[in-house]
């Protein structure tokens, strides 16, 4: 996966041919009306996603951007469908990272939703990622428990992924997370046979954050946009610090998200602390 390029004007014209900038979520998300997950992002069973150096983009970066798909996070990925995602991956290649590979990852509540988790490929070609986007279905779920689980990202990162950019080069990846509720914290045996197929231990959220950290910069965006959010935001920062990073405007995702993965490139020490290149996104 990945051996396409982001062309940026066939995106704009294939988006105006395709309606993105007028048709609703429901009719250009197209799993909402089925009420299921599409059969290529259910994770059950899956090994590995892999992002793999080709000709095309010799020096693979993985990025992975887990996606926060509950009730109140839903409108998130048509955002990004009708502009965000050629904003965040026109800024990556302008701003001199050519060979950005990213993987989409819908997150839900593995303890009250069908659908918990959703993987994408690895992609870099402009076709390609609005299939895998637009292929998510929006469950609109979660429940009134502690959280979603986005610790299930860091379980499919550090687990199920492989990258060149680490096997070759010992280059970590970056692992985004977006929502607006605290991070759920545990992830049963049982929740991860039914999810990936098998699984046979239980982890705590600290043990995969630790885990997923050996190959991935992690970082949460934090969506202030209630008082809910604001208490949740609060547990992030105790969680990751300053890679957390809080925005009001659920709009800056993709100046956020492309700020740290350039900021990454032009800085050789980036990624010692967590800091570098987030002050404009600081605490609000």
């Amino acid at each position: 996966m990945g051996s396409t390029r982001y062309d940026l004007d066939a995106r704009y014209d294939r988006a105006r041919k395709a309606g993105y900038g007028t048709k609703s979520a429901g009719e250009i998300f197209t799993q909402n009306a089925k009420r299921m997950a599409h059969e290529s992002m259910n994770p059950h069973g899956i090994s590995f996603r892999e992002s793999r150096d080709s000709e095309v983009h010799p020096n693979s970066v993985p990025i992975i951007l887990g996606l926060d798909v509950t009730g109140s996070m839903g409108h998130i990925p048509h955002e990004l469908i009708r502009d965000g995602l050629p904003k965040l991956m026109g800024g990556i290649i302008q701003g001199g990272v050519p060979d950005a590979a990213l993987l989409f990852l819908g997150i839900g509540d593995h303890e009250c939703d069908g659908y918990p988790l959703q993987v994408g490929q690895f992609e870099s070609g402009d076709a390609e990622l609005d299939m895998w986007l637009t292929r998510t279905y929006i469950e609109s779920g979660g429940g009134g428990n502690a959280g979603e689980s986005y610790l299930l990202a860091w379980y499919f990162a550090a687990f199920h992924t492989r990258t060149d950019a680490f096997e070759k080069r010992k280059q970590k990846g970056l692992l985004f997370t977006v929502g607006d509720e605290p991070c759920l914290k545990t992830l049963p045996a049982s929740a991860i046979r039914e999810i990936m197929g098998k699984g046979q231990q239980t982890y705590t959220h600290l043990e995969l954050l630790e885990e997923v950290k050996k190959k991935y910069e992690v970082y949460h965006i934090s969506v202030l946009h209630s008082d809910q959010a604001l208490r949740a935001d609060r547990g992030w920062r105790e969680l990751l610090g300053q890679n957390c990073i809080s925005i009001e405007d659920h709009r800056e995702i993709p100046n956020v998200i492309k700020g740290i993965i350039c900021d990454r490139f032009k800085n050789p020490t980036f990624g010692t602390t967590g800091t570098e290149g987030l002050d404009q996104f600081k605490m609000l």
